[in-house]
């Protein structure tokens, strides 16, 4: 491995960054605002790319900065698993920045270019994330992402979209706090925080009790913004923001960072040897399967799509934490390869909802009989991203989840490759019955999508029956809100009973700024599950896992 001397790294991060001043001085100018958006995210994207055929030859480019303290420099360094997330990254927001546009137009949404500025911000916070050098770096970055968001989680500057930037900022400020005391106990411990390959060699020898308790508190820190339960809840409640908010930010951007975070501290900080040893892997493990069941069953109850796809973000985040903490070399593989398989798959999904917003101002499974008409290719995506999260054949989550069973199998963890398969099997559950009622429903024909009712893990939305008895009480219901969207937008989805306009399949069903972006993610879900090799992914995940713990899966 040969670390090499590099502004691209700095470059990669700062390029959005930069873009801020002239996105804010273009507000009155929208078609020039939001080509200085394209424009840094080409760069962006650009950078991080020129980086690659080197980092899969086994280099590493650095940017040094200086010295934060002895033991732990401000660097950022362009490492395979750095690569893995910024590559990531980079990419979707090329088609998230087209998507905002068609978006952000097709409601007239307004503080537009605050929200395109912010989304710089933003991204410039993640790819920070993806190339720190140490715990301190990392930890300055997942702050300022955490900044960086809250004005696009508030954008909407509702009760409840302040309510819910609130409880975000709580949450992950509170997560900061445990990572800044995991770092310091690391630094105390061992005289360094810089991420080494197969982990720090003093934290093997170190004081087990402190060790552990160093483990403990980065992996909760980072397991705020990976959604591990109980400390997910800010999640689903973060959805109130525009889609393309919760498409980057809460499918890839802010959530990968948590994972990303845990994968560091399981990878380059302690090392699996060394988790193993100190028998922390179990515990988080045992976390994530507890997460990645519950989550799903929670998402049975919701009739709201974007609730439906939170809880089901909550769940495929403990996918890759588990794949992480059982420690096994091919399960490494199968939690590292989903964070780009779901990235692909799920910002498809919240692409496909917003695009049902927009178009119908319907949010509810239950309106959504017949839909498949009206937007067909739009449908046709979301029934592709929805098949891979439930790890069918031919679409990336198939991939990773293999290698994830395989994995757990063969570590001898079959708890926890049994939690898989259930867990697929409750993924079909809560996605078939969205892509069957937008294409063999009619709305004259059809029922309410919560498959689980009732007290005991019912879902507490009224269902069409209970809110014609209720009349127009119901509209003020504080559940059905919580559950189901506001009642606005239940009368809106609720106006097609005479059926949905039948729109062909070359793309009259929405504008193109949203269309594309929604075809070519969709598109990108399926090369990753038929050539993960050739989609660059599955190669860089085979050089991590073999830099941390020696063996060539």
């Amino acid at each position: 491995m040969t670390d090499i001397t590099s502004l691209r790294p700095l470059a990669a991060v700062l390029v959005s960054a930069v873009a801020i001043g002239p996105i804010l001085l273009s507000g009155s100018r929208p078609n020039l605002r939001e080509s200085w958006t394209a424009v840094a995210a080409l760069a962006k994207f650009g950078i991080v790319v020129s980086m690659v055929p080197g980092v899969l030859a086994g280099d590493t480019y650095v940017t040094d900065l200086g010295s934060f303290l002895p033991g732990a420099r401000f660097a950022l360094e362009a490492d395979a698993l750095g690569i893995l997330f910024a590559l990531l990254a980079s990419f979707l927001w090329i088609v998230t920045s087209s998507y905002s546009i068609g978006y952000m137009r097709g409601l007239d949404e307004h503080a537009q270019t605050r929200y395109f500025a912010a989304f710089a911000a933003s991204v410039s916070a993640a790819v920070g994330v993806a190339f720190a050098s140490n715990l301190l770096v990392i930890f300055v970055f997942y702050e300022l992402l955490t900044v960086a968001t809250y004005p696009l989680v508030a954008h909407d500057e509702t009760d409840e979209a302040r309510s819910a930037a609130r409880k975000y900022l709580a949450y992950t400020f509170g997560g900061g706090v445990a990572v800044l005391a995991g770092t310091a106990l690391v630094y105390w411990l061992t005289g360094t925080v810089a991420f080494t390959p197969g982990g720090i060699e003093g934290l093997a020898s170190a004081d087990p009790m402190f060790a552990r308790l160093a483990f403990a508190l980065l992996a909760s820190g980072f397991g705020v913004k990976a959604a591990l339960m109980p400390l997910h809840s800010w999640l689903p409640d973060a959805m109130v923001a525009p889609t393309p908010v919760s498409a980057l930010l809460h499918a890839v951007a802010v959530v990968k960072s948590g994972v990303f975070g845990i994968a560091r501290v399981v990878l380059d900080v302690f090392g699996p040897e060394t988790v193993g040893d100190l028998g922390m892997g179990l515990p988080l493990a045992t976390v994530a399967a507890f997460t990645l069941v519950v989550a799903s069953v929670i998402a049975l109850r919701q009739d709201n799509l974007k609730r439906r796809l939170a809880f089901s973000t909550v769940s495929q985040l403990s996918y890759i934490v588990l794949g992480l903490a059982v420690l096994a070399p091919t399960s490494l593989v199968g939690g590292l390869l989903h964070i780009p398989a779901h990235g692909f798959m799920k910002i498809t999904l919240f692409f496909a909802a917003g695009a049902i917003h927009v178009e119908t101002h319907t949010d509810d499974i239950s309106d959504m009989a017949g839909i498949g008409r009206r937007m067909p290719l739009t449908m046709a995506a979301f029934a592709v991203a929805a098949a891979g999260m439930a790890g069918i054949p031919l679409v990336a989550g198939f991939v990773s989840k293999y290698f994830l069973l395989i994995g757990s199998i063969t570590a001898g963890e079959t708890l926890f490759a049994v939690a898989l398969l259930v867990s697929g099997v409750l993924n079909i559950g809560y996605f078939w019955p969205v892509v069957y009622t937008a294409f063999f429903e009619s709305p004259e024909e059809s029922d309410e999508k919560p498959l689980v009712e009732g007290p005991l893990g019912g879902r507490l939305s009224w269902g069409r029956a209970a809110a014609a008895e209720a009349g127009d009480d119901a509209g003020t219901d504080t559940d059905a809100v919580a559950d189901g969207g506001d009642a606005s937008d239940r009368d809106a989805g609720d106006g097609h009973g005479g059926g949905w306009e039948r729109r062909g399949w070359t793309g009259g069903e929405s504008t193109w700024f949203m269309l594309a972006p929604i075809l070519v993610t969709a598109l990108g879900s399926v090369a990753l599950g038929i050539v993960p090799d050739g989609a660059v992914f599955l190669r860089v995940v085979r050089l991590i896992v073999a830099g941390a713990t020696g063996v060539t899966v």
